[in-house]
């Protein structure tokens, strides 16, 4: 391993045999170091390296800015989530959370609190997440003794969500103001309010998740064209025009506050969700 940057006493930049820049930490490892020196990797305690170069130069930035305690702490903090969610988590979480938890403690210290304004919407679509990330301030709380608000979970929720979508943290915003939008306009076309707690709730919410990820993402489901879709799609309209009704609604909501156009697919999609939850719920 080669010295790329000296970065404090226990921590270096370096470059692998593979030419690969790599963060890796030790007791003393960089005192004395320069750049352009090589280093013994048995003394290396451990290593950090992002698939993306974009992502490795923002890595080696936080390792930089923060204690790095803050870092082996998130480190521990993914562990725990990888083991409750089983969806692939994007490798940017380690920055975006590590770079999350090291400024709450921070703002927690100089006794600065933030509220989540999305925090009641996020308990409600995103229960599990919210859950670690309960956890997560449980944790933060037994290591460094900082009591973070409830509001950090939700903020700590939210990078789940986003590292298990590969979105960024906008995007997730708009994911969840879109869903939100989206059930009021549901219940306001059926005149009632849904079960939060039900399972086929759940599933629309996951619906509305991945749709709007999709809508954000110009990846929205196409129409093929076929004769065989065109007619199930005249079949669903006919057969639910009520709950086709309200998919209309949704896209109309959409269009107004996002200008963006719903394919018919999603909308047949939407279509048979909405009349799953109302069969499930009467």
């Amino acid at each position: 391993m080669r010295v790329k940057k000296v970065i404090n006493n226990n921590i270096l930049c370096v470059i692998d045999s593979h030419n690969q820049e790599l963060i890796v930490s030790g007791k003393g490892l960089g005192f004395r170091r320069h750049p352009g020196e090589f280093i013994d990797p048995a003394r290396v305690e451990k290593t950090y390296r992002m698939e993306s170069r974009d992502k490795q130069r923002k890595l080696r930035e936080l390792v930089e800015q923060i204690p790095m305690e803050h870092l082996e702490l998130t480190e521990e903090l993914i562990a725990d989530i990888k083991k409750q969610i089983s969806s692939p988590l994007n490798e940017s979480l380690v920055i975006t959370l590590a770079d999350h938890i090291s400024f709450a403690i921070r703002r927690k210290q100089e006794g600065i609190t933030f509220q989540n304004p999305l925090q009641g919407d996020i308990i409600c679509y995103y229960p599990a997440e919210y859950r670690l990330g309960q956890h997560c301030v449980r944790v933060v709380r037994e290591r460094t003794g900082i009591d973070l608000s409830e509001s950090e979970a939700s903020f700590i929720a939210l990078h789940i969500v986003n590292a298990e979508l590969n979105t960024d943290m906008s995007e997730m915003y708009d994911i969840t103001r879109l869903i939100e939008g989206a059930l009021q306009v549901v219940e306001y076309y059926y005149q009632r309010t849904f079960d939060r707690e039900s399972l086929d709730f759940s599933r629309f919410v996951v619906h509305l998740r991945y749709f709007a990820q999709r809508l954000f993402q110009g990846k929205s489901l196409q129409d093929s064209g076929s004769v065989q879709d065109e007619q199930f799609r005249q079949m669903i309209i006919r057969s639910c025009a009520t709950h086709y009704k309200c998919a209309r609604h949704i896209a109309e909501y959409v269009k107004n506050t996002w200008n963006r156009d719903l394919s018919d697919e999603e909308l047949m999609y939407l279509t048979i969700h909405l009349k799953r939850i109302n069969a499930n719920q009467k």
